[in-house]
């Protein structure tokens, strides 16, 4: 289901309706990563500018060493808890779908990640989203192009940038500093963030929509056909979660299905479920359970009701958006009660929470109007 105002958005005037030429546009972000999420954002960004007018395409980067380390993860999310034999056909399918689908992008001809040196010329360059800055990645963790160090352009643009789980009260050293200042415009897309670069810098970064909330009605995904389910998104869920997800689903006769990843509470697992699967499976869906943060926002764009459980890795991300969109409730906690979680995946979001999307999309419709002038 569209939000209210996606088809205000897709009949808005372009950005720059009146340039003599299309501006070209390089967008470096995660697009390479065996992640729902990090697909859709990737995805959502450089066609939402090519639909605002601009030539956009996804900078395609490439490392062997991040190349091996995510088909590692893909095949292995759970470690140290290993994959089953079955398990791995699934998620090997999985793999090949991500492939297939990050080649269909409009992509730059190949750069080696650690010389962004060879990127090629833009008119501008837009780093973000996704957690490009995130130190603590385990494999994009300081490389460097995502802040900006060797590339050549005549301007360099973040768009909801995000530390991720590099906490702000580490801040960083005079090297990222300085990167980060030699930013012609910055945007973040959580408060983390917002505190990292306002405590390095000194600048005020504006707290700007993910692609996948920005450009929703990019997301057109017809929903899946079949018995009435609920949807499963992460992995390692505590025990106390798994409880009460079992306890509502069975109240409800619901199927519960796990996408991406296998969950032995869930009666079906679809390890081998594609980028356009998942959008499908979060469209049909009658309520989400997750743990990750686009888990959350594929629930708002659909309006479906959902309960988020936060983890360490993920808890700056998941956390400030509740807050920033005027939703704590949604995410549970072992205290929660059952009446409360129940209420949670029998209710979409209240009528506010899409309001403050909406207000969040024309301010990051400003930001990246200045940003791009």
């Amino acid at each position: 289901m569209k939000l209210p105002d996606q088809r205000e958005q897709a009949d808005a005037e372009p950005l720059f309706p009146d340039m003599s030429r299309r501006r070209k546009i390089g967008v470096l972000t995660f697009h390479k990563c065996i992640n729902y999420g990090s697909y859709w954002q990737a995805r959502c960004l450089v066609e939402g500018l090519r639909r605002e007018g601009f030539d956009a395409e996804l900078i395609d980067h490439h490392s062997d060493r991040v190349a091996r380390a995510e088909a590692r993860c893909a095949l292995q999310p759970m470690l140290p808890v290993r994959s089953a034999r079955d398990q791995m056909h699934g998620y090997a399918a999985k793999i090949r779908k991500f492939l297939g689908a990050c080649a269909r992008l409009p992509l730059s001809p190949p750069v080696p990640l650690e010389r962004p040196e060879e990127i090629g010329d833009y008119d501008a360059i837009v780093v973000g989203s996704d957690e490009v800055w995130n130190l603590s990645h385990p494999w994009y963790g300081g490389a460097r192009a995502f802040y900006g160090d060797g590339v050549e352009t005549p301007r360099l643009i973040a768009y909801a940038g995000s530390f991720g789980s590099y906490s702000c009260h580490w801040g960083l050293d005079e090297y990222w500093t300085g990167l980060l200042k030699g930013f012609d415009a910055l945007s973040v897309r959580d408060r983390n963030s917002y505190w990292l670069v306002n405590g390095t810098t000194g600048r005020e970064p504006p707290l700007v929509l993910d692609p996948c909330l920005q450009f929703a009605d990019l997301i057109d995904a017809e929903p899946s056909d079949g018995e009435p389910y609920a949807l499963v998104y992460g992995h390692s869920f505590p025990k106390w979660l798994v409880a009460r997800v079992i306890r509502w689903a069975q109240a409800h006769g619901l199927r519960l299905c796990s996408v991406g990843y296998h969950n032995d509470f869930a009666d079906e697992q679809l390890l081998e479920a594609g980028p356009l699967e998942f959008a499908r499976l979060m469209r049909g869906a009658r309520a989400v359970i997750t743990t990750y943060f686009h888990g959350c926002v594929f629930a708002l764009l659909n309006r479906k009701p959902f309960a988020a459980a936060v983890t360490d890795y993920r808890r700056n991300k998941v956390s400030d958006l509740a807050a920033t969109l005027t939703m704590p409730a949604r995410i549970v906690g072992e205290a929660t009660p059952q009446r409360t979680f129940d209420r949670l995946l029998d209710r979409e979001p209240p009528p506010r929470v899409f309001e403050r999307i909406a207000e969040a999309r024309e301010q990051s419709r400003d930001y990246l109007r200045a940003a791009l002038a």
